[in-house]
């Protein structure tokens, strides 16, 4: 088996230890607050999030809008030298950050890696679920490995960081950020896989909701629709074309535009949401 790994802090000082008088840090910063921190927008002061999928594309623009917002960020990818770059960036923004690669399909290595994060930062208050792969591949032509693999990665790795991290959000009335697509909503011919993960990964948002709402910790998902990242880049430019004249805003969205989504879900005016989909895709779904 192998094993979770950490580079250690990219530069600031050590991380306090956790406190449980942090418990209900959210809800005691209301919409109106007028501290330096609100007034900043820096509302993740002294919160520890941790982001998975942050080497690249919507996890890197996730990570780096929740370091803006005044959290140190875990950046996970699969390999720790992955997630250097953004966890540098973070640090960048507020100190402390660091980079961590693991197989977010092996319960064993995730749960490691949660138990590692909170003893080096100081606990855990944020959970973004964002890392997924695609093997695109109609029906009659997708092999197992092919449906195996992305359930494994997309909807098995949610749940791997969601069982790992639960006991400490619970302790710190902490969020649950849960990356899911418009294509777990509507379907998509040739992503059977992926459709299926996704879909599954909103279900995960609801039951979750449920279950960890009595201790005050918020579970959401966000479901991007087409985004500019490497996963889309391949794509030729006639289709392209056609998927933007399929949306009704006319463009391709941006990974800050999930970003930004997700740290409203993250900071104090997501306080009274739970269980919902934020459906960020320019009106493609409708």
């Amino acid at each position: 088996m192998g094993q979770a790994h950490s580079a250690g802090p990219v530069e600031g000082p050590a991380a306090p230890r956790y406190s449980s008088l942090r418990r209900h840090a959210w809800i005691s910063l209301p919409l109106s607050d007028t501290t330096t921190e609100a007034a900043n927008g820096r509302f993740l002061e002294d919160k520890v999030a941790l982001v998975t999928g942050a080497s690249r594309g919507i996890g890197r623009a996730v990570a780096l809008e929740l370091a803006s917002r005044g959290a140190r960020v875990a950046c996970v990818a699969s390999l720790v030298e992955n997630a250097v770059d953004t966890a540098r960036l973070c640090s960048e923004r507020t100190e402390g950050a660091r980079p961590y690669g693991v197989d977010v399909a092996d319960t064993a290595l995730v749960d490691q890696l949660v138990r590692e994060v909170r003893k080096e930062m100081g606990g855990l208050d944020v959970l973004v679920n964002n890392a997924g792969i695609t093997r695109d591949q109609l029906i009659l032509r997708m092999t197992e490995d092919d449906f195996d693999r992305v359930i494994a990665v997309n909807l098995k790795g949610t749940w791997n960081f969601i069982k790992a991290a639960a006991r400490t959000l619970m302790k710190s009335s902490g969020r649950i950020v849960n990356i899911a697509s418009v294509v777990g909503i509507t379907g998509n011919a040739g992503q059977a896989n992926y459709a299926a993960s996704k879909a599954g990964v909103l279900g995960l948002t609801r039951s979750v909701a449920k279950e960890l709402a009595g201790r005050n910790v918020c579970v959401n998902a966000v479901a991007p629709g087409f985004i500019d990242t490497d996963m889309t880049a391949a794509i030729d430019d006639t289709t392209r074309a056609e998927i933007v004249r399929s949306i009704p805003l006319e463009r391709i969205g941006a990974p800050q535009e999930i970003a930004t989504a997700t740290a409203f879900l993250a900071g104090p005016a997501g306080a009274y949401i739970t269980g919902q989909t934020l459906v960020v895709d320019g009106g493609l779904s409708l």
